[in-house]
């Protein structure tokens, strides 16, 4: 594995990993998780044999940079460049609000070759969802802007998630809790790109170009697997697929396989030539 720079668009410096050989792919994180914690540390090295993996720290986590202000564009050109550094197109799969992400990049014209969404959290309106307050951006900005970090993850936990408080108050118990804790300035940024998703997804979901497969998780709550159906239905040509006994948190050796098959290069057949 070897660890590199890149610098964005408006110059922000993102780190990656890199691992492996292969056709590239490039994994993008969701909320709390950077390319050192989260799917991409145990997703990569299962991979590696197939893909050349790239993980990176999404900006304002890990060990990227950051510029203000913040803007969803920003996040898209990140991904660009990562793709960039990797040859000038990739595979990508997305990871809730980074599955959002990577859709709202392919949509955008980013050369994303194909494309795996883990459970984006695109529909807030059905049956089992959550809505997060009308004022949820202002309220974890300031949050994170007094440096009240604890209070802006049970916040994100509780109120835009929509997650039971006993959760967060487990959370702090575990060993992933410094880590989450770690990269909280950045949860105003998976907000606004949740927000921006869940807003008539099928209007710019229509807009992918992308061969996309969509996959939940049959114990992930139903608004999860809501927001997965829709981006099935909605991606022209998408595909859809359920992994039986895996949550939001989905095992690294269930979703593996899921990869290899979508992302892998199509075979070309060789005929024999023709002898008369």
């Amino acid at each position: 594995m070897s660890t590199q720079t890149i610098t964005s668009a408006d110059g922000t410096v993102l780190v990656y990993d890199r691992i492996g050989q292969g056709p590239a792919l490039v994994l993008v994180d969701g909320a709390f998780c950077s390319r050192g914690f989260g799917p991409a540390p145990k997703l990569a090295p299962l991979l590696a044999d197939q893909f050349t993996v790239y993980a990176y720290d999404r900006r304002g986590r890990g060990d990227s940079g950051d510029t203000a202000p913040y803007a969803i564009e920003r996040e898209i050109e990140d991904l660009k460049a990562v793709i960039g550094a990797a040859g000038g197109s990739a595979s990508v799969a997305g990871f809730s609000s980074g599955a959002i992400l990577a859709l709202l990049a392919a949509a955008a014209g980013a050369p994303i070759d194909r494309l795996v969404t883990w459970e984006p959290p695109l529909v807030t309106d059905q049956p089992g969802g959550h809505q997060p307050p009308p004022d949820a951006a202002d309220r974890l900005s300031t949050l994170i802007a007094t440096d009240r970090r604890d209070q802006a993850v049970n916040y994100y936990f509780t109120r835009v998630m929509g997650a039971p408080a006993a959760a967060y108050y487990l959370m702090r118990l575990t060993p992933m809790w410094p880590k989450m804790r770690a990269v909280a300035p950045s949860l105003p940024y998976d907000l606004a790109v949740f927000t921006t998703g869940a807003a008539d997804p099928a209007t710019w979901l229509s807009r992918v170009p992308t061969p996309t497969l969509a996959v939940s998780g049959t114990k992930s709550p139903a608004a999860l697997q809501s927001g997965t159906r829709t981006v099935a239905d909605t991606v022209p040509g998408a595909a859809y697929r359920t992994l039986r006994g895996q949550s939001h948190n989905v095992a690294a050796s269930a979703l593996a396989p899921v990869l290899r098959e979508f992302l892998a290069p199509p075979r070309i057949s060789v005929q024999p030539p023709i002898t008369r």
